[in-house]
């Protein structure tokens, strides 16, 4: 497999200041000459001394010419970036190529390259380049790696030209920078049918509709390669040209995926915090869902649809409508809500169809709002995240007929609860077996998986 090109290279732009930036650009060897030569001349014009003047005009001109050689070459030096892949999971990493070549005729001295990078990538990364030629170039590399999801930006690229005899170093910046999107790590779930997968809007699959009587048949114009079978010949007579049934029309299941992004739900800020735990699970569900033909559409409390109400898969490519949705969680943060009353409005007349929910800490009045989102003839999971699970938490009231899980399974939830030590496919696998089914029609689930009655 070849490398993809490197997108077209942008010249240095120059340094404020201009001249005098230049000169203060000397480094200390640089400095060092300059007032060693001047201090030669004058000892040359006060002893009379003929040899010493020369030898001090040459150290003195010496930094001072690779200055002004520096400063006006300082526009033939081009760079650019490759950054593979530009989305990548939370926790992988990408690799970033760097690339520099001297559009000048005057061959460079070494440079000094220095990426800017945000911090939680890591430190910036620094390379010494040797000398190029004039038409050379210098390709370096790094890798970046990000824990927490978010859009990072990389650049700009930052280097210090220097000359040969390392008098002067100039500093140059290049304008482009490239984003990094790290997303939510999607973990792989089992195929589950799920009870929601055949309400409403079809059974996890494609549904095929036979369309039948002469009312029913949506004839259409005949196309080439057409069985001849299907030619209708009263529409044919009644259009003047061949037309055929239309036998087969294609509904495709639909879900929403509900997740809770106030602030007060959750506790703690990072990677391995209940929050960037419920982010994870939905990208998980949503993107798995995708890939079973779903049409998915992605709903926060606040009652804002992601990317909109329509939802994203359908017909489109899987991988293509996963990256949407994976895009828009990448940076998604805490609502400043209490409650649901958005999700609420958003969901009034959405229809049937599957609803998957990740809510995080519930009290009993955000229960009671929680258990109200399930509409009539959609079947609706729910994950807890239980906020008393992760370490340094207080005990909560998740677990129990009387607390949000029981409320949620009153109002006809499948409602599960989720710890830092539940694996999501495990989960999504209770969610669809028959006990966790129990749990949405008045059972409780017990710790072993197994239904039971209410206590």
């Amino acid at each position: 497999m070849t490398d993809a090109p490197y997108p077209p290279e942008e010249p240095a732009a120059e340094g404020d200041g201009g001249l005098r930036a230049a000169f203060a650009g000397l480094t200390t060897r640089g400095r060092s000459f300059l007032a060693a030569g001047v201090a030669a001349v004058v000892c040359a014009y006060v002893l009379g001394q003929e040899g010493l003047l020369r030898v001090g005009l040459l150290l003195a001109v010496l930094p001072v010419a690779c200055v002004l050689v520096l400063h006006r070459t300082r526009h033939r030096i081009t760079g650019s970036r490759r950054l593979s892949p530009s989305r990548v999971s939370a926790a992988q990493e990408a690799q970033v190529r760097l690339r520099v070549e001297n559009a000048s005729r005057l061959p460079t001295g070494l440079l000094l390259i220095e990426d800017q990078v945000p911090w939680m990538l890591g430190p910036h990364p620094r390379f010494v380049v040797d000398r190029m030629g004039p038409g050379g170039h210098r390709e370096v590399s790094y890798r970046v790696r990000a824990d927490l999801r978010g859009r990072y930006p990389l650049g700009p690229l930052r280097l210090r030209l220097t000359d040969p005899f390392g008098m002067c170093e100039i500093p140059r910046a290049f304008g482009t920078r490239a984003m990094l999107t790290v997303v939510p790590y999607c973990e792989p779930l089992p195929p589950v049918r799920h009870a929601g997968d055949a309400a409403g809007r079809g059974d996890g699959h494609l549904r095929t509709l036979a369309l039948a009587g002469d009312d029913d048949i949506i004839p259409r114009g005949y196309r080439h390669g057409d069985d001849v079978r299907r030619i209708h010949w009263r529409a044919t007579a009644r259009h003047g040209e061949l037309m055929v049934r239309r036998e087969e029309q294609q509904r495709r299941a639909h879900c929403t995926v509900l997740l809770d992004t106030r602030g007060v739900a959750y506790a703690g800020a990072g990677p391995g915090t209940p929050f960037e735990r419920a982010v994870s699970a939905a990208a998980s569900v949503a993107v798995h869902l995708l890939q079973l033909g779903f049409t998915v559409r992605l709903l926060t409390d606040t009652g804002a649809w992601i990317p909109g109400p329509e939802g994203v898969g359908g017909r489109a490519d899987p991988a293509d409508a996963a990256g949407v949705l994976l895009d828009a969680l990448a940076v998604i943060d805490h609502s400043e809500g209490i409650g649901l009353s958005g999700a609420h409005d958003a969901l009034r007349g959405v229809g049937e169809g599957l609803l998957v929910a990740f809510f995080g800490g519930l009290d009993q009045e955000r229960a009671v709002q929680a258990a109200g989102l399930r509409q009539r003839g959609t079947t609706a999971i729910g994950f807890l995240l239980d906020p008393a699970a992760w370490p340094g938490a207080h005990p909560g009231t998740l677990p129990g007929a009387a607390g949000p899980l029981g409320l949620l399974r009153a109002g006809g939830w499948t409602a599960l609860p989720m710890t830092p030590y539940d694996p999501l496919p495990d989960l999504w696998r209770l969610a669809g077996s028959p006990a966790g089914r129990a749990a949405g029609e008045g059972g409780v689930v017990t710790g072993d998986g197994r239904a039971g009655g209410w206590t």
